[in-house]
C-alpha cells in the first residue's frame, strides 16, 4: 500500500451559533480577501450571512503557506474534569458549515501538519524522542485508518442496543464515527486532541514527526487501528470490549512489563479484586515526576491517581448521580455487580440494581459516563458496600479502581517509562502492538 502523496485532513474543531475568528495575514473567500478579525452568526433560516448573501458553507484559503488564524472560545476537554475554553491557533483552511446546532469550524490541513500538533496536545512536548515517535506513528496509524473507514461508511456508526436479555432493561452503547459525518476527526478526546500550533513547543516534536514521515503500523496488508489510552493499570485490554464487536489481533491481552505474557486472567471477579486493591509491578506503575511530566500536560496533572484510584458516594449522590447521568430514576441503588470483565479487569457490562428498576449498561465509556460528573478513570473497579439499612440498602459505595481510559492498544504512561529505559521507539510499538509491522505509506 503506498500513496502518491501526503493526505489532508479536515478536522471539526468547534460549533457554536456564534464564532469569531482573527486571520493573520490574507485569506480568500471566494472573491473576497479577508485579514484580521471576523465574527459569523447564523441567521434565522440556519444560514451563515456572508457578504450580502446567506450561505450553508464557507471556506478560507490561506494566501501563503505561513498564514494561520485564530479560532477563540474553543472547549477543549469536553465533559471531562478539566474542561475549559481557550484560543486556538491554526494553519491551512478554514471551512465554516451551517448545522442544526450551529456554525461547525472546520480545519483542512496536512497530516504531518496536523500531527504536529496532536503530539503536543496528548502529551507534553517534552517526552523523550522514543515516545514521540512511537505517538507519531500511532497518532497517524489511527487517523489514516478512521479516515479510509469513515469514507467507506454507507450510514452513522452511533452504536446502541436497547434490549431485554433476561428479563432485566440492558442498554448497550459504543461511540466511534458516530458524530462524524461532515469532516474526518474532531479536535478532542473522542477522536486525538488537536489544538492548534500554539502547543508545538519543542523542536523534539518536529523532529520525531519529520523522522517518521508517513509511517504507520499495518498488520496483514491493512492499516491498524491504533488505539491509545493515558494509564492502562498495568494489563491491555481487547479492542472488542471497547467498541464494536470486532477482533483486531494486534490488540492482544497482555502484561505492561517485561514478560507481557505474565498476565492473570482478570475476566474472573475474585482475580479482578486482588489485581486492583493491589499494586502490581508495570511499566506504567510509575510515579516518577519527570517522566509523568513527558506525558501528562498541565491539566492532565490535575489527575495524580491514575493508576490505582478511588471514588467514594453516599447513598443520595449515587442515586442522584445515576438519575442526571442516565436519564433513569433507579429509586434507592442496592448493589453495582459486574457481569462481564474484560482482559484488563474493565468492566464492559454493569448491573445497576434499584429499588425501582434494574438495568445493565455497558460499555466501558458508557459505565463511565454514568458513574461520574465527567467521567470514571476507567470501568476497572471493585465495589465496597457499607451501611447496610434493615431493608439491604447501603449507605455508601465506594469504587476501586485502576487505569486511566479504555486501556486497548498503547499504554502512554507505560510507553514514557519504557523510553526513558532507552527502550526504541519501534520496540515499543511492538510491544502495544504485536505482530504488527511499520511501514512507509508517502
Amino acid at each position: 500500500m503506498r500513496l502518491t502523496r501526503e493526505p489532508q485532513v479536515q478536522v471539526g474543531i468547534m460549533t457554536s451559533r456564534r464564532i469569531s475568528v482573527v486571520f493573520h495575514g490574507g485569506f480568500r473567500c471566494g472573491a473576497d480577501i479577508v485579514s484580521g478579525r471576523i465574527e459569523l452568526e447564523m441567521n434565522a433560516d440556519g444560514l451563515i450571512p456572508w457578504n450580502g448573501s446567506a450561505c450553508a458553507e464557507l471556506l478560507f484559503e490561506p494566501l501563503d503557506n505561513g498564514f494561520v488564524f485564530d479560532l477563540e472560545d474553543v472547549t477543549i476537554g469536553v465533559s471531562f474534569h478539566w474542561e475549559r475554553r481557550e484560543t486556538q491557533r491554526f494553519r491551512g483552511s478554514l471551512r465554516m458549515l451551517s448545522g442544526t446546532e450551529g456554525i461547525t469550524a472546520v480545519n483542512v490541513v496536512g497530516v504531518e501538519e496536523y500531527l504536529l500538533s496532536v503530539i503536543s496536545s496528548e502529551m507534553s512536548a517534552t517526552a523523550s524522542p522514543a515516545l514521540l515517535r512511537a505517538h507519531a506513528v500511532i497518532s497517524r496509524s489511527w487517523l489514516l485508518a478512521q479516515m479510509a473507514e469513515t469514507r467507506t461508511l454507507t450510514q452513522p456508526s452511533e452504536c446502541v442496543a436497547s434490549q431485554q436479555h433476561a428479563g432485566f432493561d440492558e442498554i448497550i452503547r459504543w461511540y466511534d464515527r458516530d458524530d462524524h459525518d461532515r469532516f474526518d476527526v474532531c479536535a478532542d478526546d473522542h477522536c486525538q486532541r488537536y489544538q492548534g500550533v500554539l502547543r508545538q513547543t519543542t523542536p523534539a516534536v518536529a523532529d520525531a514527526v519529520a523522522a517518521t514521515r508517513g509511517q504507520v503500523l499495518m498488520y496483514g496488508g491493512y492499516l491498524c487501528d491504533a488505539r491509545f489510552s493515558k494509564c492502562c493499570g498495568g494489563a491491555m485490554e481487547l479492542f472488542e470490549n471497547c467498541w464494536e464487536p470486532v477482533s483486531h489481533p494486534y490488540i492482544q491481552a497482555r502484561r505492561d512489563s517485561i514478560d507481557p505474557s505474565d498476565l492473570p486472567d482478570l475476566t474472573y471477579d475474585d482475580t479482578a479484586r486482588s489485581w486492583i486493591l493491589g499494586s502490581p509491578g508495570a511499566y506504567c506503575n510509575t510515579s516518577d515526576p519527570e517522566i509523568l511530566s513527558q506525558v501528562l500536560n498541565d491539566y492532565d496533572r490535575e489527575t495524580s491517581d491514575f493508576y490505582r484510584w478511588r471514588v467514594e458516594y453516599t447513598q443520595q449522590e449515587l442515586a442522584g448521580l445515576l438519575l442526571r447521568r442516565s436519564g433513569i430514576d433507579f429509586g434507592s441503588i442496592i448493589d453495582l455487580e459486574p457481569l462481564a470483565r474484560g482482559t484488563s479487569g474493565r468492566i464492559y457490562r454493569l448491573s445497576i440494581r434499584g429499588t425501582l428498576r434494574s438495568v445493565t449498561v455497558g460499555k466501558e465509556l458508557e459505565i463511565r459516563k454514568w458513574l461520574s460528573e465527567s467521567h470514571l478513570y476507567s470501568s476497572a473497579f471493585v465495589v465496597e458496600r457499607s451501611g447496610m439499612d434493615a431493608d439491604g440498602i447501603p449507605a455508601r459505595f465506594v469504587l476501586h479502581g485502576a487505569g486511566w481510559g479504555h486501556g486497548a492498544g498503547l499504554c502512554q504512561i507505560g510507553a514514557a517509562v519504557m523510553g526513558a529505559k532507552g527502550i526504541p521507539y519501534d520496540r515499543i510499538l511492538m510491544h502495544y502492538f504485536p505482530g504488527s509491522s511499520i511501514e512507509t505509506l508517502y
